[in-house]
């Protein structure tokens, strides 16, 4: 089982940001240009970046352990409303396959259901296929679709994804 923690300090989001470069040039080779992995990484995944967003744009983030070592992470942000913002769910590549990133969607799932969210709703490429696949086994459906100009002459295509929370009945 995976030990999923909210990272603690400065030191651990750093940890963060260097895995996400990693995981980002083995996950989108192929899907986005190099320049547009490293441009993203920079704006979006970075150490600055996500002091940035946990300063003051409400985000949290995971750091995703297996046997201790740092293998992947999580950004959420509960948002205003009734949705629950999945921003990023990363996992190295040799730890697939094994329910972690199983075990990482409940984790989002308890967090959204602990800020009395209806539902969880994410982003994804439109040719990360594998991605796609895995949100649709895990009971997403596609609501929409986006393309958002970030900046650097770079566009995000992404799919709109959006899982919905059941409420207990109590029975």
């Amino acid at each position: 089982m995976a030990d999923i923690r909210k990272a603690a300090d400065s030191g651990e989001l750093k940890e963060i940001a260097e895995l996400a470069e990693k995981i980002w040039h083995e996950c989108f080779v192929g899907i986005i240009s190099e320049e547009q992995i490293d441009y993203m990484v920079e704006k979006f995944q970075s150490y600055s970046a996500m002091t940035e967003q946990t300063a003051s744009q409400g985000y949290s983030y995971y750091a995703v352990r297996d046997g201790g070592e740092l293998c992947g992470y999580i950004g959420m942000n509960p948002e205003d409303g009734e949705r629950f913002f999945l921003s990023k769910l990363y996992l190295r590549k040799d730890k697939r396959g094994r329910g972690v990133a199983s075990e990482m969607l409940e984790r989002v799932f308890a967090e959204a259901r602990a800020a009395g969210k209806s539902s969880v709703y994410l982003t994804v490429n439109k040719h990360n296929r594998h991605a796609i696949d895995v949100y649709i086994k895990k009971g997403f459906r596609m609501v929409d679709e986006a393309v958002t100009d970030i900046g650097g002459g770079f566009v995000m295509d992404d799919y709109i994804m959006e899982y919905f929370l059941l409420e207990s009945s109590g029975c």
